[in-house]
C-alpha cells in the first residue's frame, strides 16, 4: 500500500499555471460587480446545520445527501457551506443590515458538496455569486441578467450562453400548482423512474427537471404552472420579460425550469451552453422573497444568483484561451554576482513604481551569464537587463532586445524609466 499523501477525491490543487486565469476572472467579475453598486459580503466557511436545513430544506439533495455536516467538539451540528446565499440572508439579520434600505451584496469562495466529482463539478468547487434584498420590482432582476451578459462579454464567451427563464408564482400558487402535479403524476405512476416516484410525494415540481430522456413526453404532458397563476403574478413575469426585450437579451421561457432549492419564487433563470457536455447549466437563480422571513429576519424581497468558476474556466479554456494567459514579463533582470544583485533588486523595485504594470523578474539563482540568458529566455520577457561588473561600475546596464533583431545597447542606470516608456508607447 502507498503511503503518498494525495489530496482529497474531488477537492483539487489549483497549480500556479492555472491560477492566474481563475483570478482574472474573479478579478473580471469583482470589478464589475463593484461597477453595478455591489459590496463584498464574506461569510465564513462552517455554519450551523441549522441554517442550511431551515433555508435549503430538509427533502432536498443536498441536505440529505451531500453536505460535509459533522458535531464539533463542543457537540454542535456544523456544515461546510454547500452554497452562498443561506450565510449571506443570515449576516444581513445578525447584523441588522435590512434596516439599512436597499441592500447589493457580492460574494466568491469555495463551497463543498459531497457529491460524484467529474469534468465541472468538484466537491471543493469555487462559486460567484450576487444578492439584493429590498427590491420588489423586475428592476433588479433585469440589471443582474444585465450584469451577466457584460461579464459573458468581457470574458469572450456571451455566443456560447443562452438564457432560459420561469416563473414559480408565490408559495401559494405552488402549492396549488403541486396538488395538480401529483394528482396528474399519480395516476402514470409506474412511468416515473425511481428518481421521480421519490420525489413525487415529497418535491413533485423537481420531477419536471429529471434529466431521463425516457420521462421526456410524460414531463411534456404535465399541467403548466403558468395556467395556475394568479393575474398579479403574470404581469411581474410580463414585465420582466418585456425588459429582456427592451435590453436586447435573448430567452427562452423553459417551463420546466424549477431550480433544487425551495426558498425560490417568482422568477428563477438559467444561463446554460452546450460546450460542457452535460454540465449544460454555468449561472443560476431568481427571486427568493420568503427566505428572510423563513430564518427568522423581517418579511423582505430578494433576489440573486450563483456561478460556478470551475465551468466558467472550462468554457474560457476553450472559447477564448487567450484570456487565461499569464503576461510574459517584460524585464528580466540578469546581475553579475551576489554584489550585482542588491543593486538589481533595487532597480527592479524602482522599475516597478515607476511602471507598475510592467512585470519583472529578476534572476535569483546565479551561475553562467549563457544560462541566465536561456532562462531569460524560457520566462518570454521582452528585453534582458544585465547588470555586470562593468555596468555597476559605470552606474550603466545594458539592454538586449529577446524578440527582435535589434542590437544590444547601454544606457545610464536612471536613464532606463524613459527607456522603458518609450519602449512600451512604441509596442502600442
Amino acid at each position: 500500500m502507498s503511503n503518498k499523501l494525495q489530496a482529497i477525491r474531488g477537492m483539487n490543487d489549483v497549480l500556479p499555471k492555472a491560477s492566474y486565469g481563475l483570478q482574472r476572472i474573479e478579478n473580471t467579475f469583482s470589478t464589475l460587480a463593484s461597477s453595478y453598486g455591489y459590496h463584498e459580503f464574506r461569510t465564513p466557511i462552517l455554519e450551523s446545520t441549522r441554517l442550511f436545513k431551515r433555508s435549503i430544506g430538509e427533502v432536498t439533495d443536498i441536505v440529505e445527501k451531500e453536505m460535509y455536516t459533522f458535531t464539533d467538539k463542543n457537540g454542535d451540528q456544523v456544515t461546510m457551506r454547500p452554497e452562498g446565499t443561506a450565510g449571506i440572508v443570515r449576516g444581513v439579520i445578525e447584523h441588522g443590515l435590512l434596516r439599512e434600505g436597499l441592500q447589493k451584496y457580492w460574494y466568491s469562495g469555495p463551497m463543498f458538496r459531497h457529491e460524484k466529482p467529474q469534468k465541472g463539478r468538484y466537491r471543493q468547487f469555487q462559486q460567484f455569486g450576487l444578492e439584493v434584498f429590498g427590491a420588489k420590482g423586475v428592476a433588479v432582476e433585469l440589471e443582474i441578467i444585465a450584469l451577466c451578459r457584460d461579464f459573458w462579454q468581457k470574458l469572450g464567451i456571451e455566443k456560447q450562453l443562452c438564457l432560459e427563464i420561469n416563473t414559480l408564482g408565490t408559495a401559494e400558487e405552488r402549492q396549488a400548482y403541486r396538488a395538480c402535479l401529483v394528482e396528474y403524476f399519480e395516476v402514470k405512476q409506474e412511468q416515473l423512474d425511481e428518481d421521480s416516484q421519490k420525489r413525487l410525494t415529497r418535491s413533485p415540481l423537481r420531477i419536471l427537471d429529471s434529466k431521463n430522456p425516457e420521462m421526456k413526453a410524460l414531463i411534456e404532458g404535465a399541467p403548466k404552472l403558468l395556467d395556475s397563476l394568479t393575474d398579479e403574478s403574470k404581469a411581474h413575469f410580463d414585465a420582466f420579460c418585456q425588459g429582456l426585450d427592451a435590453l436586447g437579451i435573448a430567452y427562452t421561457i423553459n417551463t420546466k425550469l424549477v431550480r433544487g432549492l425551495d426558498y425560490y419564487q417568482h422568477t428563477v433563470f438559467e444561463w446554460v451552453t452546450d460546450t460542457l457536455g452535460s454540465q449544460a447549466t454555468v449561472c443560476a437563480g431568481g427571486r427568493f422573497d420568503g427566505l428572510v422571513e423563513q430564518l427568522g429576519g423581517p418579511s423582505t424581497s430578494a433576489f440573486g444568483l450563483a456561478m460556478g468558476q470551475e465551468r466558467l474556466n472550462l468554457m474560457v479554456e476553450q472559447l477564448h484561451p487567450a484570456f487565461l494567459e499569464e503576461p510574459k514579463p517584460l524585464l528580466y533582470l540578469i546581475p553579475h554576482d551576489t554584489i550585482t544583485l542588491a543593486s538589481a533588486l533595487k532597480l527592479a523595485a524602482d522599475v516597478r513604481a515607476a511602471v507598475p504594470d510592467a512585470p519583472i523578474e529578476v534572476h535569483l539563482t546565479g551561475g553562467k551569464m549563457k544560462a541566465q540568458f536561456k532562462k531569460a529566455d524560457k520566462s518570454g520577457a521582452s528585453l534582458a537587463v544585465i547588470l555586470g561588473e562593468e555596468e555597476h561600475a559605470k552606474g550603466e546596464v545594458s539592454i538586449k532586445y529577446l524578440r527582435e533583431e535589434k542590437s544590444q545597447t547601454t544606457l545610464s542606470q536612471d536613464k532606463l524609466i524613459p527607456f522603458i516608456h518609450t519602449y512600451l508607447e512604441q509596442e502600442m
